[in-house]
């Protein structure tokens, strides 16, 4: 299996200079830091900034770059990830690396993958689930089905053997392949696994390789209404029977061809009218509402800024940011009276 029996035909030979030239270094060091510009780590670097960068062109120019541990940390979001930071000067390499190869890939990829993309993004995806859902029950008046399914660990699960073999398929410069195998070899759950939870580059990764599984669903088993995010998919149709039939194939696919599996508790095939759980939202017939687990988690965070406002901790306007960004995602779903309830938290 691999890209180019996908859209995936042109070569690439020239990426490696691209990749490491100052100029790219520079550009990357500039998308890098915003928003990021008063963080200790970030200023440090800045402290001797053309010295570091121009340092770090010489490593990789010369092939002696090579990536530094990661430090790693526990977030709730709303499960408990383990997520892995790399370097300040690593990460501007991610940033360099991602520029270049990016947009390479980004133009074969399906128009239904919504994860990490320009344009796209959790929202965008939701409406479109509800635009499918909407066009196959021909607006509610035929009876619709959807398959959800979630790939089991995908982070930790990627080969890196067969990620190398995607770009590889593609890239045909041997000093860019030998830095991205720098970067794929810089982290592991197991030998020759994983790829770690926020790095740039992860991003890129995971859409390259779950590309594989994307053309596969549409182009081999010929799946008209189909959308992925990240390792979260959704396959609609009007037939129960035929969204039951996709799971051998998929399955054995994801085992044969990219050393995945799904989870064994997160497949469900559900009617319409029962409402389809989606990135955080149930999206009905009529409606769209938010999970009851992101509206909990929600009042719990927004109650927790509120008390760390009153002790002193937090900044009133850091306490409004929060509450503008949740109110946000509620204009996604019908919840006026859940914005009314979460702006009361305030008062």
């Amino acid at each position: 299996m691999g890209m180019s029996k996908s859209s995936m035909q042109r070569e690439y030979t020239n990426i490696f200079d691209r990749v490491v030239s100052p100029e790219n270094l520079f550009a990357a060091w500039r998308e890098f830091r915003r928003g990021k510009a008063q963080r200790k780590d970030v200023l440090e670097f800045e402290w001797k900034l053309e010295e570091q960068l121009l340092s770090l062109h010489r490593a990789l120019a010369s092939g002696t770059y090579r990536h530094d541990p990661y430090a790693d940390f526990t977030i709730r979001d709303p499960k408990q990830r383990r997520i892995h930071k790399a370097t300040v000067r690593d990460r501007i390499v991610h940033h360099a690396i991602f520029s270049v190869l990016n947009p390479i890939f980004e133009p074969a990829f399906i128009a239904h993958s919504y994860s990490c993309r320009v344009g796209k993004g959790t929202h965008r995806a939701v409406d479109t689930l509800e635009r499918m859902l909407r066009n196959t029950s021909r607006n509610h008046t035929r009876p619709c089905f959807a398959l959800k399914c979630d790939i089991h660990k995908f982070f930790a699960s990627v080969d890196h053997g067969m990620l190398l073999n995607f770009f590889g398929n593609r890239i045909k410069d041997e000093r860019a392949m030998a830095l991205l195998q720098e970067i794929v070899g810089s982290f592991h759950t197991a030998p020759g696994k994983g790829i770690p939870i926020g790095n740039l580059t992860s991003q890129l990764f995971a859409n390259v390789y779950l590309h594989e599984l994307d053309w596969f669903i549409k182009h081999k088993l010929r799946i008209k209404h189909y959308i992925r995010y990240t390792d979260d998919f959704v396959a609609v149709a009007e037939d129960e029977a035929v969204l039951r039939d996709l799971l051998p194939p998929v399955r054995l696919f994801l085992h044969d061809c990219l050393r995945l599996q799904l989870h064994p508790r997160k497949v469900t095939v559900r009617k319409y009218r029962q409402g389809i759980d989606f990135l955080g939202y149930v999206v009905l017939p009529h409606h769209r509402v938010l999970r009851t687990r992101t509206k909990r988690r929600m009042f719990r965070k927004m109650r927790e800024k509120a008390e760390q406002c009153e002790r002193g901790i937090i900044l009133r306007e850091s306490m409004e940011q929060s509450l503008q960004s949740y109110l946000g995602v509620l204009s996604h779903a019908n919840a006026f009276r859940l914005s009314q309830d979460l702006r009361n938290v305030f008062q």
